[in-house]
């Protein structure tokens, strides 16, 4: 971070600025890089952030291990200690103390650098603050005190930013101006010479949003103070209120800062901390080198296991977090497009070999392949796609293995082969209609063979690839035009990412291929109520893929609507899906109020930094002049509302008085959305959801209605029905008469209720127990319940935990926290949240559940379900089980009412099936509309488990798994 230079230097730059104030004599070659590759600034409070505070549900863990990386730096001396230590001293320059605080509020991090150095040397020195900033950060502020002199920094638009730096430079009032197009390394950089006795102050702001890869999140800080600190401190707090699954930090320092982290975690909130001693930060106990030269890494991912999407909201805007899981893998179909160019001999064809050889053996059985090579010519190891046999899978390794690089570079005919391969297999009818087709180029440099003009290439590769297939491209090294990949992908529902060409380079590659390797939805579309909600971001993704996370956020005006509501449409393997999630804005409000390191404006930078990548992503791509100068206005307004440096303003670093400049100028630059994330969407209005996602009209298959607004549909007055320990209460709408009677059995059996082979229809029900008797009986209750619809090859398991829906191999797997649809074949799944379950088949046949909730501490209940099944005559003859055999009604006659022994249950006879029954009149609770209390259904009581009623004795109804059917003479 630091250098000096000679005195000779030092004394020529003071000469040079003769006319500056005295203070600012020894102000020199002054050096402000912006090394930004992506995108730059958000504005941030500058304050330093106040101490960690206790929090109450903190939990004091054994101190963690510290991830270095190191890196390659020139070699420094290093000259301050602790007090009582002995140091080298050789150019008495100071690094008082090194600063750096981190918050991560529900994924947007906000970073503060802060040094202070004091030249202790009779002659003046120069010193550098060079820090690092993780690629795709936004540096939001920059502050420097030199002698009790401070420069601040403010956004402007690029020209009139040049315009002051010009204005200053003209009279002698600015140090140097550099610009870099430096593209792996993204610096902030300043030099300044400090004269004898003074002090300088460094503070840096940045920002960045967490992107989910693999399954977790990476927070990564630099920390090269470039020397011993008299005062080293770190401070990393993470807040996300969906609370934390888990966080670590890696070690890869060989223990040299074993046991100096320290982390502090709890539900919802961890703190990690890294105060090392000037002892601790040596490299060895006599060395005066510093071994804190790399990154600090946090690793840690949030539960999301009640709900499949979380939508915050907090000052005007939300932000909707989407990573379902428990979901299976959609089947490929992938087209590895690989340059085997010369500039590919070597380590970059070796490591690209050994990346192949692992991706191949990642495949699944049910996904498609194939490979084209490319150089001057191309070449497919297979014209058309294979399935990704063991046979296949070797075969196609050892062509990759005997590939030599040679010749030039034919992008073009290479892409438009991999499409002709796919579009040819789609027309054909080949692929399967539920797959998900991607191409994988992977190049290291621009094309020098066929068609050279990239915008031309770019626009063959759209005219020809069909909107199913996903393009992503992988730029090897530098040679490479990076900025062609991204538009090129961006344009083709794909990212580009560079690859650096070293020794890494084989796990860069997989480790990209495993982000793309297991899709789980297609076409995910997110709804929101146009009433209430403004400025959505990208809302239309082609796919989504396990491990990831799609981001959107938006304006909501709440004097419009007291609560936000979400729709989200998708495809999964073999079924449809629609999600809905409401925003719990009272408990973030809360929660955000308690925790005083918590960012209370992270909505809005958030859904900046999308707002902002996203307008220069599309920038990039606008077809017309006209089209990139409205996008072009719009950024730049954005940018100065932000506080943000982009290709269209600049940083102007001034001291109070306002008449010494310098200026930090981003390099212009092609932006993709958004470093780090793995999609690039579309917008879309808002749109009408799908017809079977909507409320049916029909009044025998009610279900939870599920849009933009949500409407409530009245259950049919008579059903079927079986609730609590289990009562059963059979409709008969021939004789409008409800007969009851109830199950005493055991804990673990299953009782079949419905039971038709020849529709194919199965219904379930297992029953759990009391946590212990009372009055000396255990009750039962249904604590799961099957449904297998043969013909669909369709299982639905219900519990009180989740709803998981299996169709041959595939599985799904939704919680009461979700309010969700999902159609596949002719079955449509209708999940309210911690409320009911609706199953209709073909819209005829519908099966209604209802979950009962009680107090978790209750000595006694326990959670169960009721099931609720109109009478319909759309089952076979040969329907049965306890509910299914009184599809066809059968005759009754209830006679000869008489008082019975409670006064308020009068008896009767009862005739039915040739028998002659005793009766009780009494009450039982229908709770489809008052979950809580129930309503009163009369009925006739059968006593004695419905003997007489129901044909044969109810342990005939006892089947031996959950989707067995029943066995009835």
């Amino acid at each position: 971070m630091w250098s000096e230079r000679s005195r000779n230097l030092s004394r020529h730059c003071t000469e040079d600025l003769g006319e500056a104030p005295s203070k600012m004599k020894h102000l020199t070659c002054f050096l402000l890089w912006f090394f930004l590759s992506e995108a730059q600034g958000f504005e941030i409070p500058t304050n330093a952030l106040p101490e960690f505070a206790e929090y109450g549900d903190l939990v004091e863990l054994v101190p963690d291990k510290f991830q270095f990386v190191p890196e390659n730096r020139r070699h420094q001396r290093s000259v301050s200690g602790e007090s009582g230590e002995t140091m080298e001293d050789v150019d008495q320059v100071t690094l008082y103390s090194y600063k750096v605080q981190s918050t991560v509020t529900s994924r947007m991090a906000t970073t503060m650098i802060q040094s202070k150095v004091v030249n202790n040397s009779p002659q003046p020195q120069n010193v550098v603050f060079d820090v690092q900033i993780p690629k795709g950060a936004f540096i939001s502020n920059f502050s420097m005190t030199v002698d009790g002199i401070t420069f601040t920094g403010s956004i402007k638009e690029k020209t009139v930013g040049r315009a002051l730096y010009s204005q200053a430079r003209a009279k002698g009032k600015t140090t140097g101006l550099v610009r870099s197009r430096a593209l792996d390394m993204e610096n902030f950089k300043t030099e300044v010479n400090i004269p004898p006795g003074a002090k300088v102050q460094f503070e840096l702001h940045y920002q960045e949003v967490k992107w989910r890869k693999l399954g977790s999140y990476e927070h990564r800080l630099h920390l090269q103070p470039g020397r011993l600190a008299r005062h080293l401190e770190v401070d990393v707090w993470i807040i996300e209120p969906q609370g934390l699954k888990f966080l670590h930090v890696p070690d890869t320092s060989d223990g040299h800062f074993d046991g100096v982290p320290v982390i502090s975690k709890g539900h919802q909130k961890a703190h990690v901390s890294f105060k090392p001693t000037v002892a601790q930060q040596r490299k060895c106990s006599n060395c005066s080198e510093t071994a804190v030269d790399g990154e600090l890494l946090v690793v840690y991912d949030v539960h999301r296991e009640e709900k499949a999407g979380e939508l915050e909201v907090f000052n005007g805007y939300f932000v909707h977090f989407f990573a379902p899981e428990n979901m299976d893998p959609i089947p490929k179909n992938i087209l590895f497009v690989i340059d085997v160019s010369g500039s590919m001999w070597g380590v970059k064809m070796k490591q690209t070999v050994e990346a192949m050889k692992t991706i191949l053996d990642d495949l699944r059985t049910d996904d498609q392949f194939s490979v084209v090579d490319f150089n001057h010519n191309v070449r497919t190891w297979r014209n058309d796609l294979v399935s990704a046999t063991k046979t296949q899978i070797t075969d196609a390794k050892e062509y990759i293995e005997k590939i030599q690089p040679s010749g030039g570079t034919n992008i073009n005919e290479a892409l438009l082969r991999a499409i002709f391969i796919l579009n040819e297999a789609n027309n054909l009818g080949l692929l399967d209609p539920n797959s998900v087709s991607l191409i994988i180029l992977v190049s290291d440099g621009d094309p020098t063979v066929g068609e050279l003009k990239l915008s031309k290439i770019q626009k063959n590769v759209k005219q020809h690839i069909q909107d199913n297939i996903s393009l992503f491209s992988l730029g090897i090294g530098f040679d490479v035009d990076y900025d062609f990949l991204k538009r090129l992908s961006n344009d083709n529902r794909g990212i580009a990412q560079r690859i650096y060409g070293n020794q890494d380079t084989s796990t860069q590659l997989k480790k990209f291929y495993n982000q793309v390797s297991t899709p789980l939805l297609q076409n995910v579309q997110f709804n929101y109520p146009h009433t209430s909600v403004t400025d959505v971001t990208q809302n239309s993704f082609h796919n989504y893929f396990g491990g990831s996370e799609i981001v959107v956020a938006g304006k909501f005006d709440p004097e419009k609507s007291e609560q936000l509501k979400s729709i989200i449409t998708a495809t999964s393997a073999n079924t449809e899906l629609v999600l809905e999630t409401l925003a719990q804005m009272d408990d973030l409000e809360d929660f955000l109020s308690k925790d005083k390191h918590a960012d209370p404006d992270f909505t809005r930078k958030l859904w900046a930094y999308l707002t902002i990548n996203q307008l220069l992503a599309e920038r990039s791509l606008a077809p017309t002049a006209a089209a990139k100068r409205k996008i072009t206005k719009t950024i730049l307004q954005m940018s100065l509302d932000h506080h943000v440096v982009t290709p269209l303003t600049a940083m102007v670093i001034e001291n109070e008085a306002g008449d010494e400049r310098m200026l930090a100028d981003a390099p212009p630059q092609d932006h993709s959305c958004c470093s780090g994330a793995l999609y690039y969407g579309s917008k879309i209005a808002p749109s009408s959801l799908p017809s079977w996602a909507s409320p049916s009209p029909t009044p025998r298959t009610p279900m939870p209605a599920i849009g933009a607004p949500v409407v409530e549909t009245s259950p049919p007055p008579h059903v079927m029905r079986v609730e609590n320990d289990p009562h059963f209460i059979i409709y008969l709408p021939k004789s409008q008469k409800n007969i009851c009677f109830n199950i005493d059995s055991e804990p673990g059996k299953i009782l079949n209720l419905v039971s038709d082979p020849e529709s194919g229809i199965l219904v379930n029900g297992q029953l759990i127990g009391a946590k212990k008797p009372k009055n000396e009986k255990l009750s039962t209750y249904f604590g799961k319940l099957g449904f297998y619809f043969q013909h669909e090859d369709m299982k639905i398991e219900i519990s009180t935990e989740t709803i998981t829906m299996s169709r041959g191999s595939h599985t799904s797997i939704l919680s009461w926290s979700d309010t969700a649809q999902v159609l596949s074949q002719r079955v449509l799944v209708s999940v309210k949240r911690e409320k009911t379950v609706m199953i209709t088949l073909d819209k005829e046949r519908s099966f209604f559940v209802l979950l009962h909730r009680v107090w978790k501490k209750h000595p006694i209940n326990v959670d169960f379900l009721g099931i609720y099944i109109p009478s319909t005559n759309k089952f076979s003859p040969k329907a049965h089980g306890l509910i299914g055999q009184f599809m066809h009604e059968p005759k009754i006659r209830i006679f000869n009412e008489r008082p019975g022994k409670d006064p308020e249950k009068p008896e009767a006879s009862m005739e039915v099936k040739g028998q002659n029954l005793a009766v009780t009149r009494g009450l039982q609770k229908d709770y489809r509309t008052d979950t809580v209390f129930g309503t009163d259904v009369p009925c006739w009581f059968v006593h004695n488990s419905g003997k007489g009623f129901i044909d044969g004795h109810y342990k005939d109804y006892f089947v031996p798994q959950l989707y067995s059917f029943l066995k009835w003479p």
